[in-house]
């Protein structure tokens, strides 16, 4: 059986909340979004980081994920370095949410985070182009 952000096409576990993304569906689960397609899913990680940078000033992989994946409900310290490591960036080094280079790998390996499998390229890259000419 495949997992929860997977069957919702929410590679993020997005929860449901009063904002609404692009490609964003009715979703009949109780606690999270869902999405019309594995690229939107991404397409709303890409923006939902975006979001942090711009409105709140969070910059670095750890203060990103610390928002993303609180402490209340995850172990953040272990999910920021289970990213890091995977990425081969640094927690505390700066990233640029515009930049396709940074953004991929990273969203790439939250996605294998809260899934526990591998994103698949073709589908995170999908999203990096839909947020590229979505760009909120």
């Amino acid at each position: 059986m495949s997992s929860r952000g997977l069957r919702n096409n929410n590679p993020g576990n997005i929860r449901r909340s009063a904002t609404r993304y692009r490609g964003e569906v009715v979703s009949q689960d109780p606690s999270f979004k869902r999405f019309e397609s594995m690229a939107w899913g991404y397409r709303a990680m890409f923006v939902l980081l975006y979001t942090y940078q711009k409105r709140y000033g969070l910059s670095t992989l750890a203060q990103l994920i610390a928002r993303y994946a609180p402490a209340v409900e995850n172990d953040t310290a272990g999910y920021t370095d289970f990213v890091a490591e995977q990425t081969a960036w640094p927690a505390d080094q700066p990233l640029d949410t515009c930049s396709a280079e940074q953004m991929i790998p990273v969203v790439s390996a939250m996605s294998h985070m809260e899934n526990g499998l591998k994103a698949l390229p073709e589908e995170v890259a999908e999203g990096w182009r839909l947020f590229e000419q979505f760009k909120p």
